[in-house]
C-alpha cells in the first residue's frame, strides 16, 4: 500500500473555530531564497538553472543569474515589506538559512517588523534522495544559523518541492519544530503522529502562488495573480459560512517584488482588508491554534535551544 491518505476529512471537515469566528484563515508566505540558490560565485559546484535565466552557464560564475536573484533582496524585499506594513499584516518568512546568513540585516529587519521567521532548508534545494545523516545535519545547521541571524529560532519548516521520506521524522527528532508545510493536500491543517509526538501539518499551495509568473505558469500581469487569488478567497470565504477553511498565498522577493507585479499583491491585500471574518495570521499562530482546537497540550520546544516563538 502507498501510505497515502486519499480521503482526509472527507465531506465532514472539522470546524477550526478560528479566532473571532473567522470564516477564513489566510497565511501570507514570503519565500526568502536569494543567496541560497546554487551559485558558482558562492562556492557551489554549479549555477541554478530555473526561472528567468535563459542560458545555463557551466563551470563559471553567472552574473546574469546572480543579479536576477539579488534583485529580491536589493529591491523586492523593501517593496513587499512596505506593502505589508501599509495593511498591518504579518507574514511567514520562509527563509533558506544561507540566505539569512549572507543577509543578516534582512533577518533582523523582518524580526523587528513582527513577521514569523521559518525555515526553507539551508540551500534552495530538494531533500528527496538525501541520506538520513546529511538531512539531520542540515536541519540542525538551519536552526542554529537562522537563530544566530534573526535572534529567534524557526519553529516552522517547508522543503522546496520534495522532502525525503525522513524529513518529518527528523524535524520531530530535532525537537524544535512546531509544524511543517510539506503537504499540498487540503484546505485545513491536520495532525500527524510521528514517533509518538503529535505534529501539526499546515498545507502549502502552488496555485495561489506568484511562482506561476514563471515558465508558462499562467500569470503574465499582476492582475492575473490578483484575480486568481481573489477568486479563491471569495470561494473559501463563502464556504466558510458553514465550513471555515485555511488559505495560503505564496510570494517570492524576486517575483512579486517586481514593479510590474506588486500591484497584484496590493489588490489582494486590499480585498482581504475589506472582508469581515478573515483571520490573517502567521503560521505559528495557526499551528498553535490547531493544537489547542485538537485538544492537544501546549507545544514545548525539545531542541535544547531557546525555544522562542518569534514575536
Amino acid at each position: 500500500m502507498s501510505g497515502r491518505d486519499f480521503l482526509g476529512y472527507g465531506n465532514t471537515p472539522p470546524n477550526p473555530e478560528w479566532p473571532g469566528g473567522a470564516r477564513l484563515a489566510v497565511s501570507l508566505v514570503v519565500n526568502v531564497e536569494e543567496g541560497a540558490e546554487y551559485s558558482v560565485s558562492l562556492g557551489d559546484e554549479r549555477n541554478e538553472s530555473v526561472y528567468e535565466i535563459v542560458e545555463e552557464v557551466e563551470g563559471a560564475p553567472d552574473p546574469c543569474k546572480d543579479t536576477h536573484f539579488d534583485y529580491g533582496t536589493r529591491a523586492g524585499y523593501w517593496r513587499i515589506m512596505d506593502l505589508l506594513d501599509r495593511y498591518g499584516m504579518k507574514a511567514y518568512m520562509n527563509c533558506c538559512a544561507r540566505a539569512l546568513t549572507l543577509s543578516p540585516w534582512m533577518a533582523r529587519d523582518m524580526a523587528e517588523r513582527g513577521h514569523e521567521i521559518g525555515c526553507h532548508s539551508y540551500l534552495w534545494e530538494r531533500h528527496a534522495g538525501m541520506s538520513e545523516q546529511q538531512e539531520r545535519e542540515i536541519i540542525a545547521r538551519c536552526a542554529t544559523e537562522i537563530e544566530a541571524a534573526a535572534g529567534v529560532r524557526p519553529v516552522g519548516w517547508h522543503t522546496r518541492s520534495a522532502p525525503s521520506p525522513n524529513t518529518r521524522r527528523l524535524l520531530v527528532e530535532e525537537g524544535g519544530f512546531l509544524y511543517d508545510s510539506d503537504a499540498y493536500n487540503d484546505d485545513l491543517p491536520f495532525v500527524q503522529e510521528v514517533d509518538g509526538h503529535a505534529h501539526v501539518v499546515l498545507p502549502y499551495a502552488f496555485d495561489t502562488n506568484d511562482m506561476r509568473f514563471q515558465r508558462g505558469g499562467g500569470f503574465t500581469y499582476g492582475d492575473d495573480f490578483a484575480k486568481y487569488c481573489i477568486d479563491a478567497i471569495d470561494w473559501l470565504w463563502a464556504e466558510g459560512a458553514s465550513a471555515p477553511k485555511m488559505m495560503t498565498i505564496g510570494l517570492h522577493l524576486r517575483i512579486i517584488g517586481r514593479p510590474g507585479r506588486i500591484g497584484g499583491l496590493d489588490k489582494v491585500l486590499k480585498h482581504l482588508s475589506g472582508l469581515d471574518g478573515v483571520w490573517i495570521a502567521r503560521r505559528d499562530e495557526i499551528a498553535k491554534h490547531w493544537r489547542a482546537r485538537s485538544g492537544l497540550p501546549e507545544w514545548q520546544d525539545r531542541s535544547g535551544k531557546s525555544g522562542l516563538l518569534p514575536g
